[in-house]
């Protein structure tokens, strides 16, 4: 029954955007596929309730007739109202759309964040393209990555088995979810933990066997004001141990950009930025991904960490032209 309305629905957009003129109700009786109730009554109160999901949508629907002499309502969708605006992306806003269309290659909506992505470039929009391994990675391997967001999404409850360091075993929990969030290569979620009444940080991959929603949808709201990234660094104890310069090419490297503690000028459309990591493998891999554009000046172990990335990419036959 959902797939029908939805395919009624469509019919009706397609319908009255590919005419000027105002279609009375017995034309769009006739012309949209869907519309075949046994009497008036029930096709009335079928399309009453269409036009109610449409405009909830946000689709303009508009009414008027042709004519001062026609005395019934006609409907119509406007192109110059429906039509979205045209559509300026920054340089680090077309990263971040590059960065989400990568971590959801390990998800179910792969296909349609390359889609999305594929439509921008279309449409003139410039979005970053990475060449066969070297691209700046983002990860979601845990397997509770996928449920657990699906939750926060949602405003589902979750119930999971989670293993915290000093106990014999893991323990059930039952948790509302407010988001879920990367930070040095780990994902965390954050919500409140219902059977200990209090705001609590789950490190994905200590979270033991499936997780399973609970309750109805909508049933979860993240308090507002709360910031989730400022829970977890709190929470989580893995501040940074090292301090990184690295030398980027201005107009490129966002991500960087992003996580930095400074940014200065070096001359010759160069920028020194400063940002901290603790594993040099995990930051060897966020940098290479840039390719030239990137050079690490300090300290030593994570410009060798850049390198022996670098070497073992060059091995392998990959292309090195760096994602911009």
């Amino acid at each position: 029954m959902a797939a029908k309305k939805t395919e009624r629905l469509l019919n009706l957009v397609i319908c009255l955007l590919a005419t000027r003129r105002f279609l009375t109700v017995q034309q769009i009786r006739e012309a949209v596929p869907g519309y075949d109730a046994d009497n008036e009554e029930a096709f009335r109160r079928m399309f009453e309730r269409d036009k109610e999901e449409l405009r909830d949508l946000g689709i303009p629907l508009e009414t008027g007739s042709n004519s001062h002499w026609d005395d019934e309502v006609g409907y119509r969708i406007a192109r110059r109202d429906y039509q979205l605006p045209e559509i300026t992306l920054e340089p680090d806003e077309a990263a971040a759309l590059g960065l989400a269309a990568r971590l959801w290659q390990s998800a179910p909506l792969a296909g349609a964040t390359g889609s999305a992505l594929l439509k921008l470039r279309a449409a003139g929009i410039e979005t970053p393209e990475s060449a066969t391994g070297l691209e700046p990675r983002i990860g979601a391997t845990e397997p509770a990555f996928e449920a657990c967001l699906a939750g926060a999404v949602t405003g589902r409850r979750l119930r999971f088995d989670y293993r915290t360091s000093g106990r014999p075993g893991p323990e059930a929990r039952h948790v509302e979810p407010w988001g879920v969030v990367s930070r040095h290569g780990r994902w965390y979620l954050v919500g409140h933990d219902l059977m200990r009444e209090a705001t609590r940080v789950f490190r994905l991959s200590r979270i033991v066997g499936a997780v399973t929603p609970e309750g109805p949808a909508g049933a979860v709201a993240k308090p507002e004001g709360q910031d989730l990234r400022a829970l977890v660094i709190r929470t989580a104890g893995d501040a940074p141990r090292t301090t990184a310069r690295v030398r980027v090419r201005v107009g490129s490297c966002w991500e960087l950009r992003r996580a930095a503690t400074s940014v200065g000028a070096d001359g010759d459309g160069w920028e020194i930025v400063e940002l901290g990591y603790s594993d040099p493998g995990r930051f060897a891999d966020r940098v290479a991904g840039y390719g030239a554009d990137a050079v690490v000046l300090a300290p030593d172990e994570a410009r060798d960490a850049v390198v022996r990335r670098l070497q073992a990419l060059a091995e392998t036959g990959a292309d090195l032209e760096p994602a911009r």
